[in-house]
């Protein structure tokens, strides 16, 4: 038996409009100067297999939702080009679970903060449907977040994650 997928209903809002018009993209510029920062907060109890597949996963859907936060790439030497990365940077930082469930919690109750997650349950599941209906049926409350990207201005986030350490 195989299970219906699962899909956003047609009705359901988008989520905020995030990111950066096109002059505000000032590659030439050092990251601190960029009104938008970009950290993302990681479960510092996972193995290290586990966090960076929850980095690279929040990374990607922080890229695919934040207008302008991935710059255009570049050739090498030899004309081989490289595609874009973040330009505005982003700091890999480390929580407890509590200070994860505490951070998020805040992040997501503002509204000039974008937040991705990615929950634990996310993890256990190698089809995506199945992720999605086991989500579907978790309270909210029972949401264990593995990891967490937090993009907005950068007094706010810096508030956020002021006591937080950069992963090791």
């Amino acid at each position: 038996m195989t299970a219906e997928p699962v899909t956003a209903p047609a009705t359901a809002a988008p989520g905020p409009v995030v990111g950066f018009a096109p002059g505000e993209v000032l590659t030439d510029r050092p990251t601190r100067e960029a009104r938008l920062k970009w950290v993302l907060v990681v479960d510092e109890t996972l193995p290290a297999g586990r966090v960076v597949n929850a980095a690279a996963c929040i990374a990607a859907g922080t890229g695919a939702s934040v207008a302008g936060l991935v710059a255009g790439g570049g050739p090498d030497a030899s004309g081989t080009v490289h595609p874009g990365l973040p330009w505005t940077g982003c700091a890999v930082l480390a929580a407890t679970p509590e200070q994860l469930a505490a951070l998020r919690e805040r992040a997501v109750a503002d509204p000039d903060l974008h937040v991705v997650d990615m929950p634990a349950v996310a993890q256990a599941h190698r089809v995506y449907d199945d992720y999605l209906a086991e989500l579907a049926t978790t309270p909210p409350e029972a949401v264990a977040a593995c990891a967490v990207s937090v993009v907005g201005p950068r007094n706010r986030v810096d508030r956020l994650v002021r006591r937080l350490a950069l992963l090791p």
